[in-house]
C-alpha cells in the first residue's frame, strides 16, 4: 500500500466522505469507487472518512474496517486519507487507528467521547492518551452539536503541545472560537486548522485557515475547490459568485426540515440522483420518500446538477 506523507499543514478541501451503502451493514462497493474517483477528479486535497457525514458512529465496526481498507485501496496514495476514530472506548479508537495505519491512511480524527457527560479534565486525559498511543497523527474534532461536549480552547492549547496532535477540525460554527484557534499557529506553524461548516469556509480561509471539510463537496467537489482557491488569492468577486452557488446547493439540506437527518438524507438523495452512489442511510435514518426526492431533484436541476459522476472501471 502506498505510504502518503501528511502535508503539514494540510491545505485545501478535504471532504467528509459519505459512506455508500447498499443496505444494513453492506457497503456499496461500486458506488464507493465512483465517489472516490468523482472526488479526486474534482481536485480535493484529501478524504475524511467515518466522520459525521460518513455516519461513522452508526456503522458496525466490521463495516468501518471494511470502508477504511477499501477506501485506502481505491485512493492508492493519491491524497491523504483521514479516518474518524471518535468512540466511547479508548481501546476501540486505538485499534481503529492501528488498522488505519496498516491500511495506508495518513491520519486519524477524534472528537471527545460521547454518552457519559464529561468535564474538560477527563476529556483532556482521554485525548492525551489517544495521542500518546495512536499510531497515526491525530486531528482534534470540535463537534459539540453531536457529541454534546466542546473542546475548550484552553484544552486545545494544551493538546497543541503534543507532537502527535497535528491539527483541528472545528465544526462549532463559532467564529470567535475559530479566531482563537488560529492563534495556535504562533507556537505550531505546522498545524492544520480546517473549517467544518461549508458556508463559513471562504471566510475562514480569508482569516488564515487551511481550508474546509465541506459536506457538499461530495456532490460538487470542484465548486468548493474553486471557492477555496478564490479565497486563498483573496479574489472577492469570484468568492461572492461561488458563495452564492454554495448557498443554493445547501437548500438540499433543508428538504423535510432542518438538522442532521435532513442534511444526511438530502445529501445522499442528491448523490443517488446524480448517479454517484446509493442513497441508502444507516439506521436510525431512512432515505427520502417520493415527495422529498422530487424536491431534491428539482433543486439539483435548478443549479444545473443532473449527473456529475466520473465514470470508472471497476469490478462488482
Amino acid at each position: 500500500m502506498p505510504v502518503v506523507t501528511l502535508p503539514r499543514p494540510l491545505k485545501g478541501i478535504v471532504p467528509p466522505m459519505v459512506t455508500p451503502l447498499h443496505g444494513r451493514d453492506e457497503l456499496d462497493h461500486y458506488g464507493l469507487s465512483r465517489l472516490v474517483e468523482h472526488l479526486l477528479t474534482g481536485g480535493v486535497s484529501g478524504l475524511f472518512i467515518l466522520g459525521t457525514t460518513g455516519e461513522g458512529p452508526s456503522l458496525s465496526y466490521r463495516l468501518r474496517y471494511e470502508l477504511i481498507e477499501k477506501t485506502c485501496e481505491l485512493v492508492a496514495g493519491r491524497v491523504p486519507v483521514l479516518v474518524g476514530i471518535t468512540d466511547t472506548s479508548l481501546v476501540e479508537a486505538i485499534e481503529l487507528a492501528k488498522f488505519s495505519r496498516d491500511a495506508g491512511a495518513a491520519a486519524v480524527v477524534a472528537a471527545p467521547p460521547y454518552y457519559f457527560p464529561a468535564e474538560q479534565p477527563p476529556i483532556l486525559t482521554f485525548l492525551s492518551c489517544l495521542a500518546d498511543e495512536s499510531s497515526l497523527p491525530l486531528f482534534l474534532y470540535n463537534m459539540p452539536s453531536c457529541v454534546k461536549a466542546t473542546l475548550a480552547f484552553e484544552m486545545v492549547e494544551v493538546l497543541a503541545r503534543h507532537a502527535n496532535v497535528v491539527g483541528l477540525k472545528d465544526s462549532s460554527g463559532d467564529m470567535s472560537y475559530f479566531r482563537r484557534a488560529l492563534t495556535l499557529r504562533e507556537a505550531r506553524p505546522d498545524w492544520t486548522i480546517l473549517m467544518g461548516p461549508e458556508q463559513l469556509m471562504a471566510e475562514s480561509v480569508l482569516l488564515g485557515s487551511d481550508g474546509g471539510v465541506t459536506g457538499g463537496a461530495n456532490l460538487h467537489p470542484r465548486l468548493f475547490v474553486d471557492l477555496y482557491e478564490a479565497a486563498s488569492r483573496r479574489d472577492q468577486p469570484t468568492i461572492d459568485r461561488l458563495q452564492s452557488e454554495v448557498v443554493a446547493l445547501a437548500r438540499i439540506y433543508n428538504v423535510g426540515g432542518s438538522g442532521m437527518a435532513p442534511y444526511l438524507c438530502g445529501l445522499k438523495c442528491a448523490l443517488e440522483l446524480a448517479d454517484i452512489c446509493s442513497g441508502h442511510l444507516a439506521e436510525p435514518f431512512t432515505a427520502f420518500g417520493l415527495i422529498e426526492r422530487s424536491e431534491v431533484e428539482m433543486l439539483l436541476d435548478s443549479i444545473g446538477i443532473v449527473s456529475v459522476a466520473t465514470p470508472v472501471q471497476t469490478t462488482h
